[in-house]
């Protein structure tokens, strides 16, 4: 479903192999929280997805885990920023802003952190909702 979904809207991803159970598993743990599941459900499908130009659609289970751990813990970040714990950024914006998702509270709404003035905009209901915004142009950053 996500693969034909991106796919219809740009002909230029580029998908990677699904993730393996042990590295979502892997990528929860160190985050301490599970992924939401339609996150979850594309990472089985494509363990990350490039866009055009070689931007992080969505990003690998390894980034995912990766980046949120290093913004979560950056000590230089937590005097400039708001905490970083409640979002879930999973794809970057080419820019330097970052989509997330607030897994623990459960709410499927996609949001961009705007890395300039540290605002947390909503941008779409949902992930399959913001890929066709973004990748359709309505979503602009």
């Amino acid at each position: 479903m996500w693969t034909e979904l991106v796919t219809v809207l740009s002909g230029s991803a580029a998908f990677q192999p699904a993730a393996s159970e042990a590295s979502l598993h892997r990528c929860a743990s160190v985050l301490g929280h599970p992924l939401p599941e339609d996150l979850t459900a594309l990472l089985r499908e494509s363990n990350g997805i490039e866009g055009e130009y070689g931007d992080g659609l969505i990003w690998s289970a390894e980034r995912i885990a990766s980046e949120n751990l290093s913004m979560r813990e950056d000590r230089d970040l937590t005097t400039l920023y708001m905490p970083f714990d409640p979002l879930l950024f999973f794809a970057d914006a080419g820019n330097g802003d970052l989509f997330a998702l607030l897994p623990r509270i459960r709410r499927p709404d996609v949001f961009v952190w705007n890395h300039e003035d540290d605002s947390r905009t909503w941008v779409a209901p949902n992930l399959a909702t913001c890929l066709e915004w973004w990748l359709t142009g309505r979503i602009t950053l």
